[in-house]
């Protein structure tokens, strides 16, 4: 293990905040919150907390002023909780942050996504030690519960004044790792759909062929929706091209009913995950839902749990229009000479929500030639991965910071 690695000040950093155990189902943010403050006590930057929609979930604010606070303002957003972990299928402590010989730190949040918020962090301490400022004021926003469908963080915040007054034109998120040399930029995520199928039907002695039942429905229903699934299966299959983000995707994850093995049941439900291209027409795919309920003899209710709709401000355009990507492109090319591929975020960010007030936002991880495994076991980032991220950003900033 290298003695730099171990001592360097950015990586001691990151550990301790990897090691705040802000995990679901109840999260405590306060131990974030506290680690915050002192990181912006130590850069000298104005430090602020919003208990807007629930006492228990903090949206932290840090903001470096900029030479023309006039101007809309940059900011760089993750979130401070984590999905929850199981010790015993990782080979490291999960909150731990332990570092092994190979220079990987292994802690839940190392990729989704506290990393990235000290490499913020980070960053601002490179530009302010080389003595520069920047001509727009960053924002750096540290928001709770995006990985419960943001309830009391982002999905609220974009619509209230606080949010309003940071003057926000641009953001910046998290994307995804990638285990080649190639960096991720997304410009826009899918849909996002959770529907509940409660089929109705005959009951009775599970030893006679009724008709009408509700097994019958849902399994029509279920034939459906994994017909459909194949054909979105093939086209990502057929075309090396496209990207899991490129294709609709359609997964059943809950089954509900019965009640004895002898008995058919009067009800069955079934939820779906369904994940939409932003193209996709929404409205006639639910006319196909309801008609595919009809067919399969009706008594079949249908409810969403979640349910987002296509907008015009679904995806970032990435042109000549967007000075803020054009300067984001010019870091990545000129002043970093990496490679890197735009496309379609396969999940969802807090970004969907800062898309749907018409501000762009690009999402994206400095993380490459590593495993992805975002809420999966032993989670882990790489400290070069993780120092060259904090390279990227730096660069990143100083462009997009200074447009005039």
């Amino acid at each position: 293990m290298s003695n730099n690695w171990e001592n360097n000040e950015e990586i001691q950093i990151l550990r301790e905040y990897l090691r705040i155990p802000s995990v679901h189902p109840d999260v405590d943010y306060e131990p974030c919150v506290d680690f915050l403050k002192r990181q912006a006590e130590s850069l000298n930057l104005a430090f602020n907390v919003y208990r807007l929609f629930n006492e228990k979930s903090p949206i932290v604010v840090i903001s470096w002023i900029g030479r023309n606070s006039s101007l809309p303002s940059i900011m760089l957003n993750s979130h401070m909780d984590v999905v929850p972990a199981y010790p015993e299928h990782w080979s490291h402590p999960p909150f731990a942050a332990e570092m092994d010989a190979n220079g990987n730190i292994y802690a839940r949040g190392a990729q989704d996504m506290k990393s990235i918020g000290v490499q913020y962090l980070a960053a601002i301490r490179a530009l302010k030690k080389s003595g520069q400022t920047l001509e727009r004021t960053l924002h750096l926003t540290y928001v709770p519960d995006e990985e419960s469908d943001a309830i009391y963080g982002m999905k609220q915040f974009v619509h209230h004044d606080v949010f309003k007054s940071l003057n926000v034109g641009f953001s910046l998120d998290e994307g995804m790792t990638n285990q080649n040399d190639i960096y991720r930029v997304f410009y826009g995520e899918r849909s996002n759909w959770k529907i509940v199928f409660k089929c109705s039907g005959h009951t009775g002695h599970g030893s006679i062929l009724f008709q009408n039942t509700a097994g019958e429905k849902l399994s029509y229903i279920t034939q459906k929706l994994y017909e459909f699934r194949k054909t979105q299966t093939e086209k990502l299959e057929s075309d090396p091209s496209l990207e899991e983000g490129d294709v609709t995707c359609v997964n059943l994850t809950i089954l509900n009913g019965g009640v004895q093995f002898n008995v058919i049941p009067v009800t069955f439900s079934a939820t779906f995950d369904m994940r939409f291209v932003p193209d996709f027409d929404l409205k006639e795919f639910e006319k196909q839902l309801n008609d595919w309920c009809n067919e399969a003899g009706g008594g079949i209710e249908i409810e969403f749990l979640y349910r987002d709709e296509n907008s015009p401000h679904t995806v970032t355009h990435l042109n000549e229009g967007n000075k803020y990507w054009m300067a984001m492109k010019k870091a990545l090319t000129d002043d970093l000479n990496v490679k890197f591929k735009t496309s379609i975020m396969p999940g969802n960010t807090d970004m969907w929500f800062v898309r749907s007030v018409n501000i762009p936002a690009i999402s994206m991880t400095p993380t490459i030639n590593t495993l992805n495994r975002e809420h999966e076991n032993d989670e882990y980032i790489p400290v070069d991965q993780y120092l060259r991220g904090i390279e990227i950003y730096t660069k990143i900033l100083q462009r997009i910071a200074n447009i005039h």
